[in-house]
């Protein structure tokens, strides 16, 4: 079995692609911390048939141990691939980080995807420190939470932004 250190990322490919560039960009950085094993360096498909692609995601899916949403303005309409993936993160009990790009410190329910609403995930803005930080601690927060049977959406106070200078 792969060992799974992988962070998978899914966003709307048309409308938020930059977002997901800077977040590649930032482990680039000399001056950051920011650093993630992106499992979208697992493979490359080439051919672009439906069952291809899912079949590429899911080995991506394997290699994965942390589930980041990058939730832009037309994320909750994606039915295709964001909703499938949001699916697959769910059903493995991955945890899930809702990456904000407007802002948001917490849920947006206005852009939410409705799927994971109500599922046990932390919601951030989009900003480097916080998702680094989350980064490090959302999962061992996540295997707690599971453990105490506790769901819903979760969000880190102002002091924990604040801390990091945000």
């Amino acid at each position: 079995m792969a060992y799974r250190n992988k962070v998978y990322v899914s966003f709307d490919a048309d409308s938020d692609i930059n977002y997901y560039r800077l977040m590649r960009a930032w482990t680039q950085n000399d001056n950051t911390n920011f650093n993630f094993y992106d499992a979208h360096d697992v493979n490359n498909n080439y051919d672009k048939s439906e069952a291809s692609i899912k079949a590429s995601l899911e080995e991506r899916f394997r290699n994965s141990k942390v589930f980041v949403l990058l939730v832009g303005e037309h994320t909750r309409f994606l039915y295709k691939y964001v909703r499938w993936e949001i699916e697959q993160a769910i059903r493995r009990e991955l945890p899930i980080i809702v990456v904000n790009i407007n802002g948001m410190r917490q849920m947006d329910e206005e852009r939410c995807p409705a799927i994971v609403r109500n599922q046990l995930a932390v919601h951030i803005s989009f900003n480097e420190k916080i998702l680094q930080f989350a980064l490090e601690n959302w999962p061992d927060e996540d295997a707690r939470y599971r453990r105490e049977d506790k769901i819903g959406p979760f969000q880190y106070n102002y002091d924990v932004y604040r801390r990091l200078g945000l």
